[in-house]
């Protein structure tokens, strides 16, 4: 018998339709995430209507009919029929499975490749285009084990309709081995993440290949060559190759975070990858939380699988620094790394980098192997799963953890450049990243109390650091990362504790949470005047044209500099101490520990 199903997904209450060719059989229906059998029909041909009934829960189906084997058997998901906003959204691969569907068979198949008899056009009206590799089978079990609420859909839902699945949701959820992505498919993953969105990647090899749809969504073209494309002559966009590659040239890093580019492929020898694992990176991380792992640990033995992904990267005073040459957002922070050149051997030579980038108002997160699910029973990887789908899936707003190590007692970001007041005095800098860099110690800076910057291109503010003393004068200096002078400009108010230039003003925030104003210049004649609105603040930042301040609880107030009273604005992880930059501001509590956030994210206020 051969049977294909018209359609990869149906509505809860919908119908689906099969085409049926040979004689009648008995047709099982079983739900492959759970292992449950929902149904045993009978069925005969040409045309056979399945009703899905309203209480089949959202999931990842498969149809077996009479003596077919299970390469016959048809897949298909039952996607919600209402709004379970609050439940996580995973999205199941059938592009990618059609794409394999029948590789090898000339003029049938996309694969091998570059073969000469490869197709550029296959249909998805016949047998076929189950799951490919079965690389999304353990992660989907595992998903129905935890408990944690969750609706499934096909990823030709992304490309036809993705409004009513993604609207109001707060996690896309992508694993095993989703290589096949269309344009609209890709859009409607950047629009969700741009808006607040969150996307966990659990596999690898991720939108490696531009496809399109056609036919209304019957036929899948990757022709993987520009000039076999006929779209190359009207929209070279569209033209179906890597995305990374010209014409299109949109390296799939910036949704992604990461690239097979950079990956490695084990394909003449499958047993090595069992072998593998991942060393973590940023231990202090909240994707590492309850794992118990410290820096340098290995971990997820077995979870590399034959294909990954991977930033380019540098190694900068011991920790993973993504350079960004590769289309990967600087801001992507490297949590864990696995060197695999020794695959080339085998394959194709490379690295696997796990990590987490925020992308306008949402987080994308990247375990970067095709075998994440494979592994996923064990404790370590379980537990990051657990951590990801938590955090990612619940309520927005949240600092990201940024390294730190030191109890520093001032900040200021300066020409990409975080200086901070260390223990003992010292003056401390490291690049302003998202990576947990070390502080790497200038100079001897004793009495200093505070920092502050100016914002770039502010006219008549000068990039230069400032700092306050104890002895109560304000300080200058040149904003480099290594030993220079300081000169004192003007004295500060009595017993300032903190000061921070907007526009062409230096505010200083008093003992008493007071606040303080005068001309930044020091050749611009003018007392320190008092400002209305005081308030009981123990931290004093800026944040483009607004002053922030933190304070004894940890809570953030804001206000413009004409404004009569400040405002709270959010909740902080403990912090004492805050500067802010380019959008962005970055704290430290006071046993070192940095983070940062932007407003679009911070948690609602908890009250003054």
């Amino acid at each position: 018998m051969s049977v294909y199903a018209t359609a990869t997904s149906v509505p809860r209450g919908g119908r689906l339709r099969f085409r049926l060719t040979g004689d009648a059989a008995r047709c099982t229906i079983r739900d492959t995430v759970t292992g449950e059998t929902r149904a045993r029909l009978d069925c005969a041909g040409p045309w056979w209507t399945l009703d899905i009934p309203p209480g089949w829960p959202s999931s990842l189906y498969a149809a077996s009919f009479g003596s077919a084997g299970p390469e016959d058997d048809v897949y298909f998901v039952v996607r919600p029929g209402g709004a379970a906003r609050d439940a996580i959204l995973v999205s199941v691969p059938f592009l990618t499975w059609q794409a394999y569907n029948r590789a090898g068979v000339p003029g049938e198949g996309l694969y091998p490749t570059e073969g000469a008899d490869r197709a550029g056009r296959v249909t998805f009206d016949r047998p076929g285009g189950g799951p490919a590799g079965h690389w999304e089978d353990g992660f989907y079990r595992w998903l129905s084990r935890t408990g944690v609420p969750v609706d499934y859909c096909s990823n030709l839902d992304l490309h036809q309709d993705p409004g009513p699945l993604l609207r109001g949701r707060r996690l896309l959820v992508v694993a095993g081995h989703d290589e096949y992505w269309t344009k609209e498919m890709r859009d409607a993953a950047e629009s969700f993440v741009a808006a607040g969105g969150n996307i966990a990647f659990f596999g690898g090899n991720t939108c490696w290949w531009q496809a399109r749809l056609e036919d209304g969504g019957r036929t899948l073209v990757c022709h993987r060559d520009a000039l076999l494309d006929p779209m190359a002559a009207e929209d070279p966009g569209l033209v179906t190759v890597e995305w990374s590659s010209a014409p299109v040239s949109r390296p799939e890093n910036t949704l992604t975070g990461v690239s097979f580019r950079r990956g490695a492929g084990c394909w003449e020898d499958m047993g090595a990858v069992a072998s593998e694992a991942y060393t973590a990176r940023f231990a202090g991380h909240w994707v590492f939380e309850g794992t118990g792992l410290r820096d340098g640990d290995a971990f997820g033995k077995g979870a590399l699988g034959y294909e990954t992904d991977a930033a380019e990267y540098t190694e900068v005073d011991g920790v993973p620094l993504a350079t960004g040459a590769d289309g990967t957002p600087a801001e992507f922070t490297i949590l864990a790394t696995a060197d695999l050149r020794h695959w080339r051997s085998v394959g194709q030579g490379g690295h696997a980098t796990m990590g987490i980038m925020r992308r306008g108002a949402g987080t994308v997160f990247n375990a970067a192997t095709v075998g994440w699910g494979d592994a996923v029973d064990d404790p370590v990887v379980d537990r990051v799963t657990r951590n990801v789908l938590r955090r990612l899936g619940g309520p927005p707003g949240w600092w990201e953890p940024m390294g730190g190590g030191a109890a520093v007692t001032g900040l200021a970001a300066c020409s990409g450049l975080l200086f901070g007041v260390l223990p003992g005095g010292e003056l401390g800098v490291r690049r302003w990243r998202t990576q947990n860099l070390p502080w790497r110690r200038i100079e001897p800076a004793p009495g200093l109390v505070a920092l502050a910057a100016p914002r770039e291109a502010t006219s008549g503010a000068p990039a230069v650091l400032y700092g306050l003393d104890s002895g109560g004068g304000v300080l200058v200096r040149d904003p480099v990362p290594e030993a220079a002078p300081w000169t004192e400009i003007y004295p500060a108010p009595p017993g300032a504790i903190g000061i921070a230039p907007v526009d062409r003003t230096m505010f200083a925030l008093g003992p008493g949470g007071e606040l303080w104003r005068r001309p930044l210049a020091a050749a611009l004649p003018g007392p320190w005047t008092p400002v209305t609105g005081g308030s009981g603040l123990v931290a004093l930042a800026h944040l483009g044209g607004r002053l922030m301040g933190l304070d004894s609880g940890g809570g953030l107030h804001g206000r413009l500099p004409d404004d009569d009273a400040w405002t709270p604005l959010g909740t902080t992880p403990g912090l004492t101490t805050l500067t802010g930059a380019a959008g962005r501001l970055t704290g430290a509590t006071p046993s070192g520990d940095l983070y940062w956030s932007d407003p679009l994210r911070l948690p609602p206020p908890s009250g003054l």
